[in-house]
């Protein structure tokens, strides 16, 4: 899939320009808190899974629960909820998974079993796969095509941010042990963050106007159903799948998503010739530049999210370093990611180049990242790792905003829920793809070995694959080059 040139808008798509919000920076405020909390939740409860342990007297496998109980429903629900947001109003939507995250963050912080945890996790990432889709949805209707760029490019700087402050965060908030919460912390933060957004967003965001479904229905209702089994069937096996041992049923699971998932289109185009509505719209499914988008996102998002979760473990189990202390030495990251916006204002022209020198940086990061790691062993300091996470970091922000700017110009206003839900569904599978295939590379080569060294050597082979993965993408981009220019 690499071996494509970004997708290239469609003539018949009209420029997105009757939405322009006159106060749409504020209103992207209020989005990207929301789009904050969420991903700093998956890596903030990361840190705090030890304290709920004891706290709770949860089991191991209660323990990945909590985090998988979140992942999946998160996964399952974001085509449908984006799609939801078309057809029912994103704004509505949006508060109304605001709200719920809120809510169900507090049920979280207050928990008196790891049963209710986890069930009150699984309300928590059906909530966010309800407002995490609405955001680059109305981003994309309310910016016009020379704003879009940037606010897309705030967007993942946003999530990088996010990414190591929930570490960070988790750290902090454990060590205050504020009137004595212990964990309960990591999740409670979460109510007064959530009531202030609901305010400003009730009274920022632009209204739905007049929604309805196509042929009077407003729910595809199988629709729903093939894809949130395809999300699961895919997610559920890749998630678990090393600490199941990889049993034949769950490569038996994976093979049936692929066969649901072609039933799903069937069933789409066969809705869309009833005049009826569809979950992922026909016209889009029919785009070969739309779906090249999206093979080339899952890729894309592979290489980064494992590598961290590697990194996490090698810092803190390998060479010992505090939780605060390993999301310090992975901050030089996000930071590259907020200096890519800097950057990209000298780094003018088609997406496809942006996504190419992104792709570079990022295969140069990894390469001296496992240079680094096979050279020095165990005794690399951290500050070694800096040059090689702030390259990457700035690659990542110069190629995601274009790759995703890229896809979003394809699809047309009317349908940039589902469009938007389908890209961050792809995005978030191939960051599950990511976490088990690096993760499978650093067990298999760490095996029974605990040293520093060990860890080291676990690391750089695991580096790897994110190495290889950017070199393929961009040597593939530049193989196939159709220059497009940038519309978002």
């Amino acid at each position: 899939m690499s071996s494509a040139a970004l997708p290239a808008p469609s003539a018949s798509i009209p420029a997105v320009s009757a939405g322009v919000h006159p106060r749409r920076w504020a209103v992207a405020s209020v989005l990207l808190v929301a789009f904050f909390m969420n991903i700093a939740d998956v890596t903030i409860v990361n840190v705090a899974l030890p304290s709920i342990q004891v706290g709770l007297g949860a089991t191991s496998t209660q323990l990945q629960w909590v985090s998988a109980a979140y992942l999946l429903p998160f996964a399952a629900l974001l085509l449908p909820f984006g799609r939801f947001g078309d057809t029912l109003g994103r704004r509505r939507v949006f508060l109304l998974g605001l709200a719920g995250f809120t809510g169900a963050s507090l049920l979280c912080g207050l928990a008196p079993s790891a049963e209710a945890l986890i069930a009150a996790r699984a309300l928590q990432g059906a909530a966010a796969a309800m407002m995490v889709p609405q955001v680059l949805a109305i981003i994309h209707v309310i910016f016009p095509p020379e704003e879009k760029a940037q606010a897309l490019q705030l967007t993942f700087v946003v999530g990088s941010a996010a990414s190591v402050a929930g570490p960070l965060a988790g750290g902090l908030l454990l060590g205050l042990d504020a009137w004595s919460t212990g964990w309960r912390s990591v999740f409670l933060i979460n109510v007064p963050l959530g009531l202030v957004a609901l305010l400003a967003g009730a009274r920022l965001l632009p209204g739905d106007g007049a929604r309805g479904g196509i042929g009077g229905r407003s729910v595809d209702g199988l629709g729903v159903a093939l894809s949130g089994a395809v999300m699961v069937l895919l997610v559920l096996p890749l998630v678990e799948g090393r600490s199941w041992g990889w049993p034949w049923w769950g490569w038996v699971m994976m093979v049936l998503a692929l066969v649901l998932a072609v039933i799903f289109a069937l069933w789409e185009r066969r809705q869309a010739s009833r005049g009826f509505a569809q979950l992922l719209p026909a016209a889009l499914l029919g785009r070969p530049s739309f779906l090249r988008g999206l093979a080339l996102v899952t890729l894309f998002f592979s290489g980064i999210p494992g590598l961290f979760l590697v990194l996490a473990l090698l810092l803190q189990s390998g060479l010992g370093l505090t939780p605060l202390a390993s999301g310090l030495t992975t901050l030089p990251f996000p930071l590259g990611v907020m200096a890519s916006v800097v950057l990209a204002r000298w780094v003018t022209g088609e997406s496809t180049g942006r996504v190419v020198l992104g792709a570079l940086l990022l295969a140069g990061g990894m390469g001296t990242l496992l240079v680094s790691l096979r050279v020095a062993g165990g005794a690399i300091a951290p500050l070694g790792l800096l040059p090689s996470l702030f390259a990457a970091g700035v690659g990542m922000g110069l190629a995601a905003s274009a790759l995703f700017g890229a896809v979003l110009a394809t699809v047309p206003a009317e349908s940039a829920g589902a469009g938007s839900g389908a890209l961050q569904a792809m995005q978030q599978l191939g960051s599950v793809l990511g976490i088990a295939l690096v993760g499978q590379i650093f067990f298999a080569r760490l095996g029974e070995e605990s040293g520093s060294d060990a860890y080291a050597a676990a690391g750089a082979a695991a580096a790897a694959y994110p190495a290889a993965i950017y070199a393929v993408l961009a040597l593939g981009l530049l193989a196939t080059r159709r220059p497009v220019r940038t519309q978002a």
